[in-house]
Order: C-alpha cells, then structure tokens, then sequence
C-alpha cells in the first residue's frame, strides 16, 4: 500500500467514525434527554450529554471493529431482512461483551478489583439491563440496515439515492 491509499483509508474510517459516533451521539442524547424529564418530575437533577458523547465515542469504536472482523457476515442469510436481525442481534452481543470488558477496565483504573466492578453490575435490577439492550437494539437495526441496504445495492448507490437531488417532476 502506498501512503496515499493509507491516507485514503485512513480518511474513509474517520468519517465513517464519525458518521456511526454522530448518529450514537443524537440517539443517546435523546434517551438522556427523556430520562432527565422523567427524574426532573421527582425533583432529581440529571443533565449531562457528555455522558452521551462518551459512550457514543466508545460505542462507535466498538461498532467500527465489529464491522472489521465482520461480524454477522459470515454467517448465510438469504433474505436482506435476515441480514439485518442477524447483524443487529450479533452486533448487540458483541457490544455487550466490549462493554462489560471495557467497566472491568474502568474500575480497575479507578482501583476497583473486577469482583467489585462486576458486583456493582448486580446491583442492577435485569429489567433495567435488559431495557438498555433493547434500546441498544433499537438503535443498532436502522444503522445496520443502511449498511446491509449499502452493501445491497452497491457501493455509493445509496448515498447517491439520498443525497443527489432527484431529477424530474
């Protein structure tokens, strides 16, 4: 490879960074953004969207090496709609995983042993664990269609559907 094709490449992953980051970004702001009405009504003050920008930072890291390793792809699926189930779900788990890996981390740092992190993750009732993951879920099945529709399609037929004016009356 030679150093303009690792520029070029280099450029593409940024922007796809950013494109997977700023759509986490704008749905995570949202849920916080409800979240903070719901606590306001019960007279607990929560706003903090950095929260937000961080874990939309990290979790598009995450989603970009899934994508990498080719997560769900591998597996034969016939249908697009397939396609999208199985990527979204295996996307999750993978997702999951990072995180659970990346709090272990984090406590450590902060000098918590991974008994102690993990406790804290028991303290966690199921239902709100399993809320986040379907939330989670519900923010990964549309970015994952695009890509599957992306690829569906070919390269750039997708953005240039979306994004070039439309000819004609």
């Amino acid at each position: 490879m030679n150093k303009a094709d690792v520029k070029e490449r280099a450029r593409e992953e940024l922007r796809q960074y950013a494109i997977v980051a700023g759509y986490l970004y704008v749905c995570f702001a949202v849920f916080l953004l409800y979240k903070s009405a719901l606590l306001q009504q019960e007279n607990v003050g929560f706003v903090s969207h950095g929260i937000a920008a961080i874990k939309a930072l990290v979790l598009g890291k995450f989603i970009l090496i899934g994508e990498a390793v080719g997560v769900g792809t591998r597996i034969p699926v016939p249908r697009l709609l397939g396609a999208i189930v199985t990527r979204s779900v295996l996307m999750l788990l993978l997702l999951v995983a990072l995180s659970v890996v990346e709090e272990l981390l984090v406590g450590r740092a902060h000098g918590r042993s991974f008994a102690q992190t993990l406790a804290e993750f028991e303290r966690n009732s199921v239902r709100e664990m399993l809320a986040k993951c379907l939330l989670m879920l519900l923010v990964l099945v549309p970015l994952i269609a695009a890509k599957e529709l992306s690829r569906a399609l070919g390269p750039g037929v997708l953005r240039r559907m979306l994004l070039d004016s439309r000819s004609g009356g």
